[in-house]
């Protein structure tokens, strides 16, 4: 009879099968890749703009340091009321006319005015429009307009309002304010400009007449403002 071997007291059972790895059925990327995707793609659109702001910011620098524009200026040298009176109605008659003078004072641009409309209004309340004439204006002139507002209108004014045009009234001295709206070009050599829309307000102060003679102060040139 065989002698049966004696073990040392440790227990061998059967051995632990290796770890199994994934199928390629199961696999699943991982999503990082998308987010970084997604930051290149931001970051070359990002790019992109800024140079294109950065090369329009360069033209327009050398633009203005060739050019050196200047601010056109406008003045009203002239104005003459005859009538401005206010019905018991609500009816306001007014006799104004005016002169412009229109100073380019740049060497190197020349100026569209594709459109000129003339607002004059008495105390935010405007009470009448006209259309200037067009013209092409060159370098370093003067041009000279005129404006004849006559009618009458209806306006609509509140308490406060219908005191000072008594107080105005009774001093022979009216503050009218004149706007210009106005659509230009400018003209850098062979180049035209986009179409630009600025404003001028000319705040008067017109004393009343009679038979084209003011009685006292006359009408003092005023300088008007430029806004776009």
């Amino acid at each position: 009879m065989a002698e049966t071997a004696h073990l040392n007291g440790a227990y061998y059972g059967p051995s632990i099968p290796p770890p199994s790895r994934p199928s390629k059925s199961s696999y699943r990327p991982s999503r990082g890749g998308d987010c970084c995707c997604c930051g290149c793609l931001f970051s070359l659109v990002f790019k992109l703009i800024l140079t294109v702001v950065i090369t329009i910011g360069l033209a327009a620098l050398i633009i203005w340091l060739i050019f050196r524009p200047n601010r056109v200026k406008f003045h009203v040298t002239d104005a003459t009321l005859t009538e401005f009176n206010l019905t018991t109605d609500s009816q306001l008659r007014y006799n104004l006319a005016l002169n412009f003078t229109i100073r380019n004072p740049n060497k190197r641009i020349g100026i569209y005015y594709d459109r000129i409309e003339a607002r004059p209004s008495f105390e935010d309340v405007r009470f009448d429009s006209q259309m200037l004439s067009t013209f092409y204006q060159g370098h370093k002139n003067t041009t000279d307009l005129s404006a004849v507002f006559k009618g009458q209108h209806l306006v609509v004014l509140d308490a406060k309002k219908q005191s000072e045009l008594d107080v105005q009234k009774k001093a022979g001295i009216y503050d009218i304010d004149v706007k210009l709206y106005l659509r230009i070009r400018l003209k850098f050599g062979a180049v035209k400009s986009w179409r630009l829309k600025p404003k001028i307000e000319c705040d008067l102060k017109v004393p009343i007449s009679a038979d084209g003679k003011t009685p006292g102060v006359g009408f003092e040139r005023t300088k008007c403002s430029l806004d776009f």
